[in-house]
């Protein structure tokens, strides 16, 4: 599992480009354009620690894996197979998912560790799904555009009835006042009513798609009976009208209708896919909590395959590497396939500087993957941290079919780079070099780094033409101004 914060410049492919800090949040005026299934702010909580001031994006080959088989008969019933829609993970404790595109369905963490099924994890992607298919964000921008221009049409009509009192001597004061604020909130409830409709549209959407897939709504549905209850307490203060979501009883109501009506909604999640979802919640608790908080939601006494999986994952975390591989070990003895175990148990030695140790079950790891990339990238990491060179070749290759999948990955670069310094093929090692700067932000660096290997390339050669690339790369002028990042 891998943890990349939060980036801001969307001119470069990091994954992703957007805060969503700044997106997941109730409608404010007419600037958020997004559309979240929380219920009623969709704020989000304090994320994998404390102390960080935005979210964190979470990489892990188990977890997309998963994700990926939720959404792929979501997808195709939506008509969105082609699409190549990305599951981007979140780290953050709150219950929230949104999209802020076409292309990207952003789920926090905590709406994972809270679901205590599939089909409630799978509800959630069908409806932001709707969103995508039914265009939502797109409408939304339109209905932006003609608020804001209604929104200028009334303000300097508001304005001109302010000069003309002027003119005449009228005292305006506040009656003008109002008149400016009037069409502003006006204009504020119609975008939010909008944003409304299309939140129940997108939630009938995710109900005809999981009844097309033979799944319940079941879980759809009460997963808005927990927002209905989150909401009790502060409804009747709340004024609805100014909710970017209708009230979770609003949706309660309605979805109880048509998913009682499908002939699926008793339907149950297979026992092989709940005990993925299982082992996942799991993984997510042992990285992002505690050994204490670890213990309290899964106590020595449980001897479940997901408690013992958290538990080994908060020993490597927090604890002995002994102690931590040996629970790991016993993992894997009772399921020798499980390419994660031997994922976590490489990952443990690697970050335990025992790199040597480290290859043998990431190579296994790669092999019962299929050769999952992010896999593939930390075997890489492996090899050139065992610094022999004997084994640059062989991290040369995973670190390039990572990076063929994975090219937003600054880390893969890097160590593709050291990789080739290690064999001698400077002028590949300065192009991947610069490959990692460029999606650091570190524009300048980038810019001399491929300068140095465009010289060394032949004219023409596929490294002359990618390092050229980068050289005709435009970044925003205040990143250039920017120092780079140490």
């Amino acid at each position: 599992m891998m943890l990349l914060p939060c980036l801001d410049n969307p001119s470069l492919r990091h994954t992703p480009a957007t805060a969503p800090s700044r997106l997941c949040r109730v409608l404010r005026g007419a600037t958020a354009g997004l559309a979240c299934f929380a219920g009623l702010s969709g704020m989000p909580g304090s994320g994998w620690a404390q102390t960080r001031q935005q979210p964190t994006i979470i990489r892990d080959a188990e977890i997309e894996q998963l994700m990926r088989d939720y959404t792929r008969p979501i997808y195709k019933a939506a008509g969105l197979q082609q699409q190549n829609i990305q599951v981007v993970l979140i780290g953050d404790d709150s219950f929230n998912a949104f999209v802020a595109d076409g292309k990207r369905i952003f789920i926090n963490t905590g709406t994972l560790k809270k679901s205590d099924t599939p089909n409630e994890i799978i509800g959630v992607l069908a409806h932001e799904t709707g969103h995508i298919a039914g265009g939502h964000l797109a409408r939304m921008r339109q209905q932006m555009e003609t608020a804001q221009t209604a929104a200028i049409v009334a303000m300097l009509l508001a304005v001109g009835g302010v000069a003309a009192g002027a003119s005449s001597g009228t005292n305006m004061g506040n009656a003008a006042a109002g008149a400016m604020l009037l069409p502003q909130d006006v204009v504020r409830r119609s975008l939010l009513a909008y944003q409304r409709s299309e939140e129940q549209a997108a939630d009938r959407s995710a109900v005809s798609y999981l009844t097309a897939t033979k799944q319940s709504a079941r879980g759809m549905l009460s997963t808005m009976q927990r927002l209905q209850n989150d909401q009790i307490f502060i409804s009747q203060r709340i004024d609805p009208y100014v909710l970017s979501h209708p009230l979770a009883s609003e949706r309660v109501a309605a979805l109880t209708d048509i998913a009682q009506k499908s002939p699926y909604f008793n339907a149950k999640d297979s026992p092989e896919l709940q005990a993925r979802h299982d082992m996942m919640r799991a993984k997510l608790v042992g990285f992002t909590q505690t050994p204490d908080s670890v213990g309290r939601v899964y106590p020595p006494s449980n001897t479940g395959m997901p408690a013992r999986y958290a538990r080994a994952i908060s020993a490597y975390r927090f604890g002995s590497i002994p102690d931590a591989l040996r629970q790991i070990d016993a993992l894997i003895a009772e399921q020798p396939r499980n390419p994660y175990f031997y994922e976590i148990k490489g990952q443990a030695l690697l970050e335990a500087g025992r790199a040597r140790e480290a290859v043998p079950p990431l190579r296994r790891a790669v092999e019962l993957s299929n050769g999952a990339p992010l896999i593939r990238m930390l075997l890489g990491q492996a090899l050139v941290a065992t610094n022999d060179k004997a084994t640059m070749d062989e991290a040369v290759r995973e670190l390039n079919f990572g990076l063929q999948r994975e090219p937003a990955s600054p880390i893969g670069w890097r160590y593709l780079a050291m990789a080739y310094g290690q064999r001698g093929d400077y002028p590949n090692a300065d192009l991947a070099s610069a490959q990692s700067a460029l999606l650091n932000g570190e524009y300048r660096l980038a810019r001399e780094l491929a300068t140095r290997a465009k010289s060394r390339f032949a004219l023409g050669s596929p490294g002359w033409l990618k390092a050229d690339d980068i050289l005709n790369f435009k970044p925003p002028q205040e990143a250039m101004r920017r120092k780079p990042t140490p």
